[in-house]
């Protein structure tokens, strides 16, 4: 893989890789059965210039800090990382961000044949409080596409849904799909412009499918304000891949204490899918 060295485990009916000398990083995410069907993009070579210097997007699944901000959010993963093993629960420890006075940490343990409980950690490390959320990026390989739900729950005389848009997204890009109670982006290789959505996803889960196989995340909403305009999911697509995102609370962080964000994570078999209301809710089942 590259120049990314990794670790692999097993459990249950999925198989993951951890990157020993970057992150912390889940490189690869396949079925026993399916060895080479990696649903995680790997994009060794993509990245962006930083004052710090070249940050590489590498690929698979890291933990980011949110809001965003530069050189912050792209602050170096690029050397080796601890990780153990102990009572079935794989944990990846990142080294700590000396600029930002944060550390990461990423726990893996099974939650059925299919499915993984990932929870995510930040730590403040510093010596005054820092304010924050755990943001799980997960870059999934080409050619499939995205589902936020988006079911209304309100009254009916206040709103209860919202979008968030970034300045470089068109809302006339043939990716995007939008129905009733459901919310698509297509991953297109030929569509050159990245675009990016996000909301507050209800119920809380987002999935991406691709070549006959369904990722879901789930995750448990949680009281407090959300980054990006109030925003528990987001999605962000270019050429290359697509970015499938969850989001936790903003939360003050005094010195030694940590946030966490815990994600459900689920492949499910389903050799054909469309972008369409009418196909998710007779075959999706979450």
């Amino acid at each position: 893989m590259a120049d990314i060295n990794t670790r692999e485990f097993v459990m249950g009916n999925l198989v993951f890789g951890v990157a020993r000398n970057i992150g912390p990083r889940v490189m690869s995410l396949t079925l026993k059965d399916r060895p080479k069907e990696n649903l995680f993009a790997v994009l060794p070579d993509a990245g962006i210039n930083t004052p710090e210097g070249f940050w590489h997007i590498y690929g698979g699944h890291r933990l980011w800090s949110s809001p965003e901000g530069m050189p912050r959010s792209y602050s170096m993963d690029d050397i080796p990382v601890r990780i153990t093993e102990k009572n079935g629960r794989v944990k990846i420890y990142g080294n700590p961000e000396i600029q930002n006075n944060i550390q990461k940490e990423i726990e893996i343990f099974p939650a059925g044949e299919s499915t993984v409980e990932v929870v995510h950690r930040i730590k403040n490390t510093g010596r005054w409080p820092i304010t924050l959320a755990c943001w799980a990026l997960s870059v999934m390989k080409p050619g499939g596409f995205a589902i936020i739900p988006v079911k209304a729950g309100g009254d009916g005389l206040l709103p209860d849904r919202h979008l968030t848009l970034w300045p470089y997204t068109d809302l006339s890009d043939s990716r995007f799909v939008m129905e009733k109670d459901f919310i698509f982006l297509k991953q297109d290789i030929k569509s050159k412009k990245p675009v990016k959505i996000g909301t507050m996803a209800f119920p809380t889960w987002t999935a991406y499918w691709v070549n006959g196989l369904l990722f879901v995340k789930q995750f448990t909403q949680k009281k407090g304000e959300y980054p990006d305009f109030n925003c528990n999911v987001e999605v962000y697509t270019n050429s290359e891949m697509l970015e499938l995102e969850t989001v936790g609370t903003l939360k003050p962080l005094e010195p030694g204490s940590s946030a966490e964000h815990t994600e459900t994570w689920t492949v499910k078999r389903i050799p054909e899918l469309s972008p369409s209301q009418a196909d998710v809710d007779k075959k999706v089942k979450v």
